[in-house]
């Protein structure tokens, strides 16, 4: 069986070590990832036959309840500042 050979990566803790001591880490990233930004948890009060319409559409996409109110979200207010840009410009 052929060996093959792991280079020698060091972890994520030994590149931030690496940085705090001015090393130039530039070499460990690709710039290929995508940005994550923070969750903060908030809490929203719904009605009950909005979040039965939710969890039908949450069944049939095959998607969490949460997925589909962070997505529906998202158009929103995609939507909104389009409309925005639309009346100012």
């Amino acid at each position: 069986m052929k060996e093959t050979h792991k280079k020698n990566i060091p972890s994520a803790d030994e590149i931030a070590d690496m940085a705090d001591r001015g090393e130039d880490v530039s070499r460990f990233f690709s710039n290929n990832g995508k940005m994550k930004y923070p969750v903060q948890r908030v809490s929203v009060d719904f009605p009950a036959d909005m979040l039965r319409e939710l969890d039908d559409i949450a069944s049939g996409l095959n998607l969490s309840r949460q997925a589909v109110i962070v997505s529906y979200l998202r158009h929103a207010l995609d939507q909104h500042y389009m409309a925005q840009k639309y009346r100012y410009s």
